[in-house]
């Protein structure tokens, strides 16, 4: 069974930066796509970004150009450099997983509140 953990998160003000981080244990089972999702008050959780094993990146259009996703295999860790940040941005945050054989996990969240 995967398991994914979540930090980073926080209270920072429009302009500023946040780094995310989620760590992927608890399967033998090696990872094909992470990403990264946010649900914010009242709205279904949406996609941020993802990555593949062999680093090919997707994001949403609302963050192009102020976040980064990048991944460290090695670790099972992904991380979401978050730059430019926008009250919009403020959600929790969620790590997915794409396991193989076991599919799909969801880390618990962490919120990030951007303040005006």
């Amino acid at each position: 069974q995967g398991q994914l953990v979540e930090s980073g998160g926080g209270l920072v003000q429009a302009g500023g930066s946040l780094r995310l981080s989620c760590v992927a244990s608890g399967s033998g089972f090696a990872i094909n796509a992470m990403g990264w999702y946010r649900q914010a008050p009242g709205q279904q959780r949406k996609l941020v970004s993802t990555i593949t094993g062999g680093g090919r990146t997707n994001y949403a259009d609302s963050v192009k150009g102020r976040f980064t996703i990048s991944r460290d295999n090695a670790k099972n860790t992904v991380y979401l450099q978050m730059n430019s940040l926008k009250p919009e941005d403020t959600a929790v945050y969620y790590c997915n997983a794409e396991y193989y054989v076991i599919g799909a996990y969801w880390g618990k969240g962490t919120l990030v509140t951007v303040s005006s």
